[in-house]
């Protein structure tokens, strides 16, 4: 019995500390966050719009959210399963190529190319922490 009694407090010690989401209001909505490293993710999609749109939807939500950089993209596609709702398809980057482009990556294969910053690809807002 006092067995019992040790383990059954430790586990709900155990499960409280795991416990650590918060959330963020968009559009009259609230939206999960996930710590990954030292990022905050969204666990939801801004949408799907320019880059230039991504970058001022992101700005918008205020409190340092911004578009990921080309790196923190990727450790965002090997943590999908963790972080949850990425579409199958091109997410944008805040890293730029040239003038004309940017580097966005495919959530269902992992490859990373550059696209005109004119396409529409999917977007997910960080912040550091």
């Amino acid at each position: 019995m006092k067995r019992l009694l040790i383990i059954t407090p430790l586990l709900f010690l155990l499960s409280c500390s795991e416990s650590s989401s918060s959330t963020v209001n968009v559009d009259e909505k609230e939206v999960s966050i996930i710590k990954i490293d030292n990022l905050e993710v969204m666990t939801e999609d801004l949408g799907k719009m320019t880059w230039d749109e991504a970058k001022k939807a992101c700005k918008n939500l205020g409190d340092g959210w911004r578009l990921p950089t080309k790196d923190e993209l990727n450790l965002l596609y090997e943590n999908k399963e963790k972080i949850g709702g990425f579409a199958n398809g091109f997410y944008w980057s805040s890293t730029e190529y040239g003038g004309n482009g940017a580097w966005v990556q495919d959530f269902l294969y992992g490859y990373q190319n550059t696209n005109g910053k004119s396409g529409s690809n999917y977007v997910r807002a960080v912040r550091a922490f």
